[in-house]
């Protein structure tokens, strides 16, 4: 897994400088999730299990997180520990109700929701809006 640089769009540099990690294990939503973020001027990279992305947050800095709270290999409360740990901020993006509070202090954001929405999440926990 590595980062992915950031493609050039009109939705500006919002995010550029700073590395994403994107926790996803619907291909298409991943897709679109991490093309949203590079269109932001975003580093990106991707996991599509819970150990992936344990993994790539105890080896890699990254500035921010969008996770899917369900994943194949367990939910996120495997993740949300190493993140609070490395004062990460992340965003929970899932079809569950109420993993917010499993997950404190992640932000929430239900599914389905577009890539832009889930950019301004993050720009707004980075501070960068």
């Amino acid at each position: 897994m590595r980062l992915a640089a950031p493609l050039g769009s009109s939705m500006g540099t919002a995010l550029s400088g700073h590395s994403i990690l994107v926790v996803e294990d619907e291909p298409l939503i991943a897709l679109d999730i991490v093309n949203g973020f590079q269109r932001a001027g975003a580093a990106v990279a991707g996991a599509r299990s819970l150990a992936d992305a344990r993994n790539f947050v105890e080896r890699n800095g990254i500035c921010a997180a969008v996770v899917d709270f369900s994943l194949g290999d367990g939910d996120a409360h495997g993740l949300c520990e190493p993140l609070n740990w490395k004062h990460v901020p992340f965003v929970l993006h899932s079809g569950y109700r109420h993993t917010a509070i499993a997950c404190a202090p992640a932000a929430e954001i239900p599914k389905p929701a577009s890539a832009d929405k889930l950019v301004e999440a993050v720009a707004q926990l980075l501070g960068r809006q």
